[in-house]
């Protein structure tokens, strides 16, 4: 409460207040219903540049976004919740492409999205663990914060590579390399299983906290759900894949991105160079948040929006058949709210399994509070994630 009331008092100071040739402002991309809520709370300090097909241009002053990012959260149900773009062009090409690029990766097929490898799949299933998951959220956990401009955002990124490259230590077709960004220090990490073909299978989601209450670099944000959850299932299907031997067809890339929950940061410059080199991209699963089961009557919500179709359906087919008695449905998570959105943006199916429905996701993110405690002191919730995306690479694969 009291970051509130100091915010509070900061917009009454700066909201009438317009842009002056001292401001650094920047250039975001949200969703149109959150456009109203930003001129009503910051004032002058918000102006909107252009809007279509339900996603608003704005510019903003740049000190105001960690404010955004709170508030989107509070009143949205949003993590994030917006994208932040390089300057005016890089905007206002996003809107350029809602009738191209964005609405192909929607509605079009990317691959055989057929379910027959039972024989292959559920062995692996069945050695998913929680315990291992457990592990990763506990050590990511465990570091004061991983805001992207700190260090501690850096020291969590070397774990995790040096975590992913123990994985993979007597593999010869396995690389795990940085993803460095040269706008901040926190680099992203990308681990690849070179396959037969150059076709490209991507699981990912973002390793950088934050808290909202502000503090940055020395605020305390262990972010266990958001997202340590989330890199601890990745760690736990990429384990999974190599103790087994799985030796892929396509070429399967891994990654945790860095600087998501300031705009999406880290997956936008990876997706956009992806683009750029022409890679045939077949599908995204993007996890974020896996370990807190927020909609009692789900386990597994499928997000709507800025996803393709067919990929999710084929996701929802996976659950059935090889994660039984897990209840699954639809959502919609609102633009931006994570890195799936910079796929999206550049034409790649992708789709984004959430662990509750927007209106009851954690409310602790964002906070000092987000703990393993938080989600039972346990990672059997996002174990059901795991089988789901182990089965979700190896059908995509064949």
């Amino acid at each position: 409460m009291k970051s509130l009331k100091i915010f509070t008092v900061a917009l009454a100071m700066t909201a009438t207040t317009a842009f002056s040739s001292t401001d650094k402002f920047v250039y975001i991309s949200i969703d149109s219903d959150a456009l109203n809520f930003s001129e009503k709370t910051f004032g002058n300090r918000v102006e909107e540049v252009s809007t279509k097909d339900g996603i608003s241009i704005v510019k903003i002053d740049e000190e105001s976004l960690p404010w955004l990012s709170l508030l989107m959260h509070r009143n949205f149900n949003r993590c994030g919740g917006f994208m932040l773009h390089d300057d005016e062009n890089d905007a206002m090409e996003l809107l350029a492409s809602q009738d191209g690029a964005q609405l192909f990766a929607k509605n079009n097929v990317f691959a055989n999205y057929t379910i027959d490898q039972e024989n292959l799949v559920k062995p692996l299933v069945e050695d998913v663990k929680a315990d291992h998951i457990f592990q990763v959220i506990t050590k990511l956990s465990s570091f004061k914060n991983r805001y992207y401009k700190g260090e501690f955002g850096k020291q969590s990124a070397a774990w995790i590579k040096d975590y992913w490259t123990g994985l993979v230590k007597n593999r010869s077709d396995a690389t795990v390399e940085y993803f460095p960004h040269a706008s901040w220090d926190q680099p992203s990490i990308v681990l690849t299983l070179k396959g037969e073909s150059d076709d490209v299978i991507i699981v990912g989601g973002h390793q950088d906290s934050i808290n909202g209450s502000f503090g940055g670099a020395s605020s305390t944000a262990p972010g266990a759900d958001d997202n340590a959850s989330g890199i601890g299932t990745i760690s736990e299907v990429i384990r999974v894949l190599v103790d087994s031997s799985y030796h892929p067809q396509k070429t399967i890339k891994f990654m945790a991105y860095a600087a998501e929950e300031v705009g999406l940061l880290g997956s936008k410059e990876i997706a956009k160079s992806f683009k750029q080199k022409g890679t045939n991209v077949i599908g995204v699963l993007q996890l974020d948040m896996t370990n807190f089961q927020g909609t009692k009557t789900l386990d597994i919500v499928m997000m709507r929006d800025y996803t393709n179709d067919d990929q999710n359906n084929f996701i929802g087919s996976i659950i059935d058949r090889y994660v039984p008695g897990i209840k699954w449905g639809f959502d919609k998570c609102g633009y931006g709210c994570s890195d799936h959105a910079s796929w999206h943006a550049q034409g790649f199916p992708a789709s984004m399994p959430f662990e509750a429905r927007k209106n009851d996701m954690n409310g602790n993110i964002h906070t000092a509070r987000d703990t393993l405690a938080a989600s039972g002191g346990n990672a059997n919730h996002a174990a059901k994630f795991a089988k789901m995306a182990v089965a979700y690479v190896v059908e995509l694969d064949r």
